[in-house]
């Protein structure tokens, strides 16, 4: 399997190649050269085969000869050690629950494959490993739980300064070791748009080894897919369900329409956003207009130009009639997500966190348009992660998971720089890497 650039101006690559890199050398996202249909014996028996062997073929083909079949069966079931339950919560409407890994937050899945892909790859580079990431919440505790003491490797984290929840705070900057937290006076488009320069800058890479681990990366951004298939394990209802997905940087809803694209049974897609909606008004207008990034309670979608929706357009061959087909986006306002979030639970006795409220809320409108349907939310994290959203809410204080008690009592480390490249490029250069 070869990776192209979604610019056409760069060699095309493997996936090794395309892992350390993270990003092409022309700016562009890797995208790989073909999408292999899952065998029909596969795609036919979800349910009586392993969630390890079901997620190692859905990975394979993308990974190619760059990693030994052994070293991949071992990656894949170190990614996937933790439950991922399919529940019912009421009339046809289900919840994925993508929060019981280390970090409560779907992001672990492609965390931790891409720092056991890079962990391996790392063992033949001469040099140090940084992976620059910026996070807009979630990412940053899912990159750093993956990669703390990955040996060769260190990982330097963006922030946006008051913008994500005090328990992703805690869960980014509180590893220490190599894992380095930089605060950064900005929004989340800041930060990425301080990662992207970093990458196209050919003074900083001839200096340091740089590699991404955003969505934009595809070692974080292909194993995405697996649950999609898992949740298609448990499914028992007569049809294909429609799925709801939280939306940001749409790596996510991405790769559950590479699932598709490769064989696997879903009605529809919908792209659940709050206020930050450049993705639904393309759908109604056609015109794609990246926007200032607006602060909202569901933080981890605060993304006003997100990297992954070219990759979308990609897989669907650029045609909108056939993306919108596929695919449909509601956007939710932070009144409406605690309206949700206060129902759910006092109607249904379950509690969703922020982004999974706006995804129920978007669930709730497609099937009330389309009353035969039954779908899947992706409730993407724990609602303890939010606890000062989600406790005024309910009135209550949110259940500690036992796997968080001790990082909320560990001491933030982190370094506050402004928003502006030169600051940022004067820390990699001159910073301890270790």
């Amino acid at each position: 399997m070869h990776y192209y650039s979604l610019q056409h101006k760069a060699p095309k690559v493997d996936f090794r190649t395309a892992t350390i890199q993270g990003q092409a050398p022309d700016g562009g996202l890797y995208f790989p050269e073909s999408i292999q249909q899952l065998p029909a014996a596969v795609l036919s028996n979800l349910a009586g085969i392993s969630r390890e062997a079901l997620a190692y073929e859905v990975i394979r083909p993308f990974v190619g000869e760059t990693i030994p079949s052994a070293e991949l069966q071992r990656i894949v079931t170190e990614t996937i050690n933790f439950p991922i339950p399919l529940k019912h919560v009421h009339n046809g409407i289900y919840a994925l629950e993508l929060f019981h890994g280390p970090t409560l937050a779907f992001k672990d899945i492609g965390a931790r494959f891409m720092s056991r892909c890079l962990g391996y790859f790392a063992r033949d580079e001469k040099q140090p490993i940084t992976v620059l990431v910026a996070t807009s919440g979630d990412t940053g505790g899912a990159v750093a739980s993956g990669f703390h003491n990955v040996e060769g490797v260190r990982v330097v984290i963006l922030y946006p300064s008051g913008k994500v929840s005090s328990v992703q705070e805690k869960q980014l900057t509180t590893f220490g070791d190599n894992i380095h937290a930089l605060e950064v006076d900005g929004n989340f488009d800041d930060c990425q748009q301080l990662v992207k320069r970093a990458f196209k800058d050919t003074g900083l890479t001839s200096q340091l080894f740089l590699t991404s681990a955003n969505s934009i990366n595809v070692a974080r951004w292909l194993p995405q897919q697996f649950y999609y298939f898992f949740a298609l394990q448990q499914w028992k209802e007569n049809q294909p369900p429609v799925f709801s997905v939280p939306s940001g940087n749409f790596g996510n809803i991405c790769a559950g329409i590479m699932a598709w694209k490769a064989g696997l049974p879903v009605r529809h897609f919908i792209a659940a956003c709050n206020a930050n909606d450049v993705v639904p008004r393309f759908l109604e207008t056609g015109d794609y207009q990246p926007r200032t990034a607006i602060p909202t309670i569901s933080n981890a979608m605060d993304v006003g130009d997100p990297s992954n929706f070219v990759r979308i357009l990609e897989i669907i061959g650029n045609d909108r009639t056939m993306l919108k087909t596929i695919l449909s986006s509601y956007r939710t306002s932070d009144q409406r997500t605690k309206e949700l979030i206060r129902t759910m639970y006092q109607q249904h006795a379950y509690l969703p966190d922020p982004h999974g409220a706006v995804g129920f809320d978007a669930l709730g409108n497609w099937i009330q348009q389309h009353p035969d349907h039954k779908g899947i939310v992706l409730e993407t994290a724990h609602p303890i992660k939010f606890l000062d959203v989600v406790e005024p809410v309910i009135g209550q204080p949110v259940p500690v998971p036992a796997s968080i008690e001790e990082t909320l009592t560990k001491t933030k480390n982190a370094t506050p720089i402004a928003s502006d490249y030169g600051a940022l490029k004067d820390y990699l250069v001159n910073s301890n890497p270790f």
